[in-house]
């Protein structure tokens, strides 16, 4: 059984559509797919087979004043417009729609990494949880705490599956994968600075407590869960592929040539897949 675990990162998460474009154009087929925030969108466009759309949302859709910015966040509370991405763009009379007929019928497991806002654990959603033009998981999976406010799924709030299992690594295992591609969205040696969650989880203390201890500690499960998948790398089980360097690029960031740069590395970052999943077989 073969996985692949994409972490996400914001619009970082290009780099990620890189490298899931040149897989449909290799035909490569994984087992499961799980996907955290902005990986988990992408999981969605791989399983329905759709190559290039993911590319789309993060250098064309996302310079749109509907999709986020600090007027959003003015006058709804959230930076970016989740429901703009996946429901107004995403849905079937929407101007990209997901193929969800298709996404459905894949014969890749989907599952979605989302934060429980109340108990700080994460919760595993699949693509059963996800009924037609109702993308409220992927939402959830992608409500950055503070940038965002938590989305409700059947009546529960729900952070960014980052801040509970930013690398779900383990859970590919765990879940039967013989081998696992990794999609990092910055380089595998870099060491997450951890002020900006630091400030964010001091915000959020009152009012989610639990998942504010999540936010305190997420980069340092990070860092060993990436720590881990080197060692598991070394022994052949582990494929990382990750970008060489990012820039000036920071989760939300607006560059359109910096986007499409890494979009690109990630497409040729992607060449040692192939053989990586034909070894399993």
């Amino acid at each position: 059984m073969i996985g692949i675990v994409d972490v996400g990162g914001g619009t970082r998460g290009i780099f990620g559509a890189g490298v899931l474009d040149r897989c449909m154009d290799e035909g490569i087929v994984f087992d499961l797919f799980i996907g955290v925030s902005a990986g988990s969108a992408n999981g969605a466009a791989y399983c329905a087979s759709q190559r290039g759309r993911n590319y789309r949302f993060y250098h064309d859709y996302a310079f749109r004043q509907e999709y986020m910015g600090f007027g959003q966040f003015r006058n709804a509370g959230s930076f970016i417009n989740m429901d703009y991405i996946y429901s107004v763009l995403s849905n079937s009379d929407g101007e990209d729609p997901l193929d969800y007929d298709r996404l459905q019928s894949s014969p890749t497991e989907l599952e979605i990494v989302a934060t429980n806002a109340l108990t700080g654990e994460p919760t595993y959603f699949n693509k059963r949880d996800m009924p037609r033009d109702r993308y409220d998981i992927i939402k959830a999976s992608c409500s950055v705490p503070v940038v965002n406010k938590p989305y409700p799924v059947e009546g529960v709030p729900y952070y960014d599956g980052g801040i509970s299992d930013p690398v779900p690594i383990r859970r590919a295992f765990e879940r039967g994968c013989d081998r696992v591609v990794l999609i990092l969205t910055k380089p595998k040696d870099l060491v997450p600075d951890n002020r900006r969650n630091a400030f964010a989880a001091k915000l959020l203390e009152k009012t989610y407590p639990e998942a504010a201890k999540r936010t305190g500690t997420c980069n340092a499960v990070y860092t060993e869960s990436v720590r881990q998948a080197i060692e598991w790398e070394k022994e052949g089980k582990v494929l990382i592929v990750a970008p060489d360097d990012i820039g000036n690029l920071k989760t939300l960031s607006k560059d359109a040539a910096v986007l499409d740069r890494l979009y690109k590395k990630g497409f040729v970052a992607a060449r040692t897949v192939k053989a990586f999943v034909a070894g399993a077989k």
